[in-house]
């Protein structure tokens, strides 16, 4: 069986190199996401963890894998599963596609919704097909940190397990 070749897509993530990503995301504003992380995680018990990858190998992009399927590789491998609560959160950018998923764990089944996260990830891709990276991620950040808070509002024992800065692939 053949399988259908992304060779557009392919080419897009060839082009969208990490120096792009660095220019974009500069330590300036990495500092900022993570200083704004870290005020938002202080409103709540939950664990925010937000990975940007600037593409997916070639090989990966041409045979058509989807960012969701990256999104719970990078979820499992940053152990954002492994939480005290099970409350932890997974916001997954892939540059090259402008694509964003959000990959909750099992604390959160049945608790929230996924048209709710699938609405967080609207919110941040309207900002990105303008180029407005800062302000899709700050926006999407409080709309997550407000989903989190609705379920697991911070306490006076919350610790925070996972990493604030924001990790870039």
């Amino acid at each position: 069986m053949v399988k259908h070749l992304h060779i557009g897509r392919a080419w897009r993530h060839w082009l969208c190199t990490h120096a792009r990503q660095r220019r974009l995301f500069t330590p300036a504003l990495l500092d900022e996401l993570q200083a704004h992380i870290q005020r938002l995680e202080a409103s709540h018990a939950g664990e925010l963890e937000l990975v940007i990858e600037a593409h997916l190998p070639y090989g990966q992009a041409l045979l058509g894998r989807s960012s969701r399927e990256r999104a719970l590789e990078i979820f499992s491998h940053a152990r954002v599963w492994d939480t005290e609560h099970n409350n932890g959160v997974l916001l997954y950018v892939l540059l090259a596609d402008r694509a964003v998923e959000i990959v909750a764990d099992r604390g959160f089944n049945a608790l929230v919704a996924a048209h709710e996260w699938q609405a967080v990830c609207t919110l941040i891709r309207s900002h990105f097909q303008h180029s407005r990276w800062r302000e899709g991620l700050r926006l999407g950040l409080d709309a997550l940190a407000g989903l989190i808070n609705r379920h697991f509002p911070t306490t006076a024992t919350a610790s925070h397990e996972l990493p604030d800065r924001p990790i870039l692939l």
